[in-house]
């Protein structure tokens, strides 16, 4: 690692009220001050022009007074840090890290508590958090709101999702921020239940465009003990203030001194490349707390689940509790996870070269979990009768493939943290390596939302727990990852944002859905998007169905490469894909794991292209998806290495393409380049391009 640290601190004689902090690129200025009545604020300029207006920071506790006003300045320290780092699986092999960081020490004059603020300033944004030193004042304390205020300039551009505490499953709305309005938004969001949405409030991260062009993208670092931030919107005056999940008492959270919040975050350029490419989010994180990482491989992985989304299978073993007879299950025929069935995903991932296979509804009690919200409905050890746990593990050893375990906790929590252990030796037991975990419905303990602070901790600590026995987690339906994946790499990727099968069961997921994920849920950490559907008309299963992908099946396999994830799925049917060996050849050639990563083209909400280097080899894969509007660029592709001539195979849509009538038609060509060559694209309505450079001799 290299690292370059200076500190400074000054101590102040004199009463100062304001003292601001600049980026290494001296682009972003941040403003700290105190105003009359001694309450923080700051602001923030870019290039010069301001970008957050004066914004007032603090916390309320619920008792012994609010940590809001009243304060002095202790004294003020700088630091400059320029350092690289290496992460364990990641978009690029070594990742910098430079800022300029501010601690404010504050005392309060009334009451002589202490809180310190800690500003860094990148060239990509600005971040601070609050830090509760040890003290006599404030011991154990709880907090019943926090008052970050992001204030913006104008009426901006905004890629947003209504405030909900419990899920972020929900299609991104894209209007002006005035036009904000929850109201609006369709909360049965396709899932079968009304989901509980706070009110005149976003979730972040919160992906903005300025009229003058600047972007913007309101987010937060390194939650670990504390609620999961959304915001309260005042769509008359462009504010918007930290909304944090209450517990079932209202408090917020619990913390005893010393202890800090997590980072709030603005990111800021008038280049999109900027904020889709930062590791700000990952760089205001822990490095990593696991010494031995050699365990924590990259999967691509195949697996039993998609077919019960089509409704060719099902989770569940007996249809329902009454299909038991004297206490024993009677089979439906239409079980997904059995044992012959799950040799045969092994074999296709052996046969195609994939790491692992995932197998859903494996275990005892899917006939009562959903809806229901019992405690024991799960213990995450008994099989059902036809999935020989010992035949599938020696099965899959023999053929090279590793296991993926899968742990549907219906939402109680209290009774996954009973059985973590049991489940775990298990799992060592019979091979596994890694697993998915789920999340869906109310949370037991009740009262608890899933972005709440009991919640936060249970992620973590699961992660932490999967470490110990050396194992990898997925989890989906958590809270959205922000940036932990760094502490914790183990925690190889989550999905906390709406994947690939609503697609096969509701409205499914707005044409522009991926080019938006990439600027707002993949800040925080890779995602678990499951792409790679081939069929993707629903008709095809039930001829009654209207469902579909709002994709080309060319855009499918760009997915692979702008969606960064070191656990992807191939995740459509065998058979599926045994129909398009010639366009699978792109999946099975892809890697997971990545020594660069360039972002040539971006705009939200609109278009994307990404290349990518191999982690292990000289070969760079592409990645361009659009909306629902026809696209055709350009690309210069001197990201190559110079003097070296590459085969590029371009899987593209065919010229007749379009992700609604004609989504299947794509067309496979192949062609010497070297850096000086330039590749026209062409993207059809909801289409993509995906391209493999691999060098020649």
């Amino acid at each position: 690692m290299k690292r370059f640290i200076c500190i400074g601190l000054l101590f102040l004689g004199i009463e100062v009220r304001s003292q601001i902090e600049q980026s290494p690129s001296k682009e972003i200025t941040l403003n700290f001050s105190l105003s009359e009545n001694g309450k923080p604020i700051y602001n923030v300029f870019y290039k010069n022009k301001p970008v957050v207006l004066q914004s007032n920071l603090g916390i309320k506790l619920k008792a012994d007074g609010d940590l809001t006003s009243n304060f002095r300045i202790d004294s003020i320290g700088h630091k400059k840090v320029n350092e690289t780092w290496q992460p364990v699986l990641g978009e690029q092999s070594n990742i910098k890290n430079n800022y300029n960081e501010m601690i404010v020490a504050l005392s309060q004059s009334s009451s002589n508590k202490k809180i310190n603020i800690i500003f860094r300033v990148f060239n990509e944004g600005i971040s601070f958090r609050y830090e509760f030193p040890k003290q006599d004042k404030l011991n154990y304390f709880i907090i019943s709101d926090e008052l970050s205020e992001f204030n913006l300039t104008g009426n901006h551009k905004v890629f947003w999702l209504p405030g909900d505490f419990d899920t972020n499953e929900y299609n991104y709305e894209e209007t002006l921020f005035s036009d904000i309005n929850t109201d609006k938004v369709d909360l049965n969001n396709g899932i079968g239940f009304k989901a509980i949405t706070k009110k005149h409030a976003v979730q972040t991260p919160l992906m903005m465009k300025a009229i003058d062009g600047v972007y913007l993208n309101i987010f937060e670092a390194a939650v670990v003990n504390y609620p999961i931030m959304q915001l309260d919107v005042d769509v008359q005056n462009y504010k918007l203030k930290s909304s944090l999940a209450p517990n079932a008492l209202g408090d917020k959270a619990y913390l005893l001194t010393p202890c800090v919040s997590p980072w709030r975050t603005i990111m800021i350029s008038d280049d999109a490349r900027d904020i889709v490419s930062s590791k700000m989010i990952l760089n205001l994180n822990e490095p990593s707390k696991i010494e031995d990482t050699s365990w924590i491989k990259p999967m691509k992985y195949v697996g039993i689940w998609w077919e019960m989304h089509i409704g060719k299978s099902t989770w569940d073993y007996a249809g329902s509790q009454n299909a038991q007879n004297n206490g024993e299950l009677k089979p439906t025929g239409k079980h997904g996870a059995t044992t012959a069935n799950t040799k045969r995903y092994i074999d296709f991932a052996a046969k195609h070269g994939f790491d692992g296979v995932l197998v859903e509804g494996w275990n005892v009690g899917w006939e009562d979990w959903f809806g229901n919200w019992k405690e024991n409905v799960f213990d995450f050890t008994t099989p059902y009768p036809d999935f020989n746990l010992k035949e599938v593990n020696d099965y899959a050893k023999s053929k090279g493939i590793k296991m993926i375990m899968h742990h549907e906790t219906s939402g109680s929590v209290a009774n996954y943290e009973r059985h973590l252990d049991r489940a775990l030796n298990l799992m060592k037991e019979y091979g596994y390596t890694a697993a998915k975990t789920g999340y869906v419905g109310k949370i037991i303990p009740r009262g608890e939302f899933h972005d709440g602070q009991t919640m936060v901790n249970h992620y973590n600590f699961v992660a932490k727990r999967f470490a110990d026995y050396k194992m990898m987690v997925n989890s989906h339906e958590s809270s959205r990852p922000t940036g932990y994946s760094r502490t914790y790499p183990n925690y190889i990727c989550a999905e906390a944002a709406r994947g690939t099968e609503f697609n096969a069961w509701s409205i499914g997921n707005t044409v522009n859905h991926e080019t938006i994920l990439p600027f707002t849920r993949l800040l925080g950490g890779p995602m678990d998007y499951t792409p790679g559907i081939f069929e993707i008309k629903m008709s095809a299963y039930d001829k009654s169905k209207k469902e579909q992908l709002h994709s080309t099946l060319a855009k499918q396999l760009a997915l692979y490469v702008t969606m960064y994830s070191p656990l992807q799925m191939a995740a459509d049917l065998p058979e599926n894909y045994e129909q398009h060996l010639d366009a699978f050849q792109f999946i099975k050639d892809v890697p997971v794991d990545w020594q660069e990563s360039k972002y040539l083209e971006a705009e939200p909400g609109d278009y994307l292209t990404v290349v990518r280097k191999d982690k292990h080899s000289e070969n760079w894969f592409l990645g361009s998806i659009t909306d629902e509007n026809t696209r055709k660029t350009e690309i210069l592709l001197d990201f190559l290495t110079p003097k070296k001539e590459y085969q590029a195979i371009i899987y593209q849509d065919g010229t007749d393409a379009d992700w609604q009538n004609n989504p299947k038609s794509y067309t496979i060509k192949t062609m010497r380049v070297t850096s000086k060559s330039k590749i026209k694209l062409h993207l059809a309505k909801g289409g993509g391009t995906a391209i493999s450079f691999k060098p020649i001799n």
